[in-house]
């Protein structure tokens, strides 16, 4: 017994001693700062000499570079030379307001490191309606339905919530009237089984009047609705879809081609599709609206959009390989600003330089699907360092990856195609213009 307390106490012993090694083991750490305190409270820093270094440094920083300046230097040591300094830090501040369009308020920090990064004269700049396309689509509405932007959506909705109740509705009473029936009338010793009746009008009758009103209700209110929904308005804004492994290309009436959807709120959209190889189907639940997109015949579809916000667009038929790189963006503009899209779209197609054109088609017109630029295979060849390579074709022959050669690989791109990859790539041939073309194949021949 006495041994037992012994070994009690000493454990007891030990677990406080190690609680009060724990409770001081913090104290280090504190006193710690206070022995760093006199280096930060360096007295020098004011000091004049210290200063001139800094000043030196604003005449050769006339580029880019103060940004990187400013960060090395200590923080104390520039403020005290704002007046030297001033006239070269607004230099930079300038120029990195414009190099961030879509946030105003990180224009310093966005402006400032993509310059200096980037090897180029200058770092391209995505336009306002790509960023805006690029935000979190609209995640709104409920467990039951997504959020509703489409003024013809509203009956669906009330279509589809008035047969989920009724779903509900008779599950319960069904399970609710068999588990009655289980319990009322189970086997029990003394009881004889009733007999069972061999008609019954008023129940036959019951059982089918019933279930035909409700079958002509949702008939009636479906095919309102249906009609509604497949009977566009006269004036619409209308846009041509032509769906393809495996991206979106819409274009615009005057003549803008985007991967994204763009439309203006509160105006009729009409949709004119088509595929360009198999089974596409345009999907926005957001819109309620899903048709199937065939090849070789158009079909069509159209909502109103009602509110502003940028929503998710599927494609809801399997269409190969990379059939999930289909998701793209419905971008609803508030009145003025699908104008403005329309014509800042235009003048970059006209205004951008080639390779950043090419890059925007890259994108755009679906490459980045098929094409790395980092030189690892996917559906088609990587464009890293193919420009001047010698290649060789299904036939055996080869042949130097030229300008030539990539012009009639866009435009034709089985006639002269490589082994291992599929015969998947549609052709562009009177898709393009001469300068998006010409903008292709100068972003292609940059990819070193």
């Amino acid at each position: 017994m006495k041994t037992k307390i012994v070994l009690v106490t000493s454990i007891c012993a030990f677990a406080l001693g190690a609680r009060l090694a724990s409770a001081q083991a913090p104290q280090a750490p504190a006193a710690g700062p206070p022995a760093a305190q006199p280096p930060a409270t360096a007295q020098p820093a004011p000091t004049p000499p210290a200063a001139t270094p800094p000043a030196a440094t604003p005449p050769s920083t006339g580029g880019p570079t103060p940004a990187g300046g400013t960060a090395e230097a200590p923080a104390p040591t520039p403020s005290p030379a704002a007046g030297p300094a001033a006239p070269g830090s607004t230099v930079p501040a300038p120029s990195a307001g414009p190099g961030s369009i879509p946030p105003p308020g990180a224009a310093p920090a966005a402006g400032a490191a993509p310059p200096v990064v980037t090897p180029g004269q200058a770092a391209p700049v995505k336009a306002w309606y790509d960023v805006l396309a690029e935000q979190p689509h609209d995640t709104g509405g409920n467990f039951w339905l997504p959020v509703l932007a489409n003024e013809a959506g509203a009956g669906v909705d009330w279509l589809y919530i008035g047969v989920l109740g009724m779903s509900f509705f008779f599950f319960f009473a069904i399970a609710g009237v068999t588990i009655y029936f289980v319990v009322r009338y189970r086997h029990r010793p003394g009881h004889k089984a009733e007999p069972s009746a061999a008609h019954n009008d008023t129940l036959e009758i019951t059982w089918t009047v019933i279930p035909t009103l409700i079958v002509v209700f949702l008939f009636f209110f479906g095919w309102r609705e249906y009609i509604e929904m497949v009977t566009p308005p006269q004036r619409a804004v209308e846009i041509q879809v032509t769906a393809r492994k495996w991206e979106w290309q819409f274009t615009h009436a005057n003549g803008v081609t985007d991967s994204n959807l763009h439309v203006p709120a509160n105006t009729a959209v009409r949709l004119v599709m088509t595929s360009a190889d198999v089974l596409h189907s345009f999907y926005s639940p957001a819109f309620r609206t899903k048709q199937d997109i065939v090849p070789r015949r158009y079909t069509f579809a159209w909502f109103k959009p009602t509110r502003t916000g940028v929503f998710r667009l599927y494609c809801a038929e399997y269409c190969g390989t990379d059939h999930s790189m289909m998701k793209r963006a419905v971008v609803v503009h508030s009145p003025g600003d699908y104008e403005r899209y329309l014509a800042d779209a235009q003048a970059a197609m006209i205004n951008l330089p080639p390779i950043q054109l090419g890059e925007r088609g890259y994108t755009k017109k679906g490459c980045v699907a098929c094409h790395t630029t980092d030189g690892t295979p996917r559906v088609g060849p990587s464009f890293k360092g193919i420009f001047g390579s010698t290649i060789t074709l299904k036939d055996g022959s080869t042949i130097t990856v030229d300008e030539n050669y990539i012009r009639e690989s866009i435009l034709s791109p089985q006639s002269k195609a490589r082994p291992g990859y599929p015969p998947s790539m549609p052709s562009f041939e009177g898709q393009l213009k001469e300068k998006e073309l010409m903008g292709l194949i100068e972003f292609i021949k940059s990819k070193k």
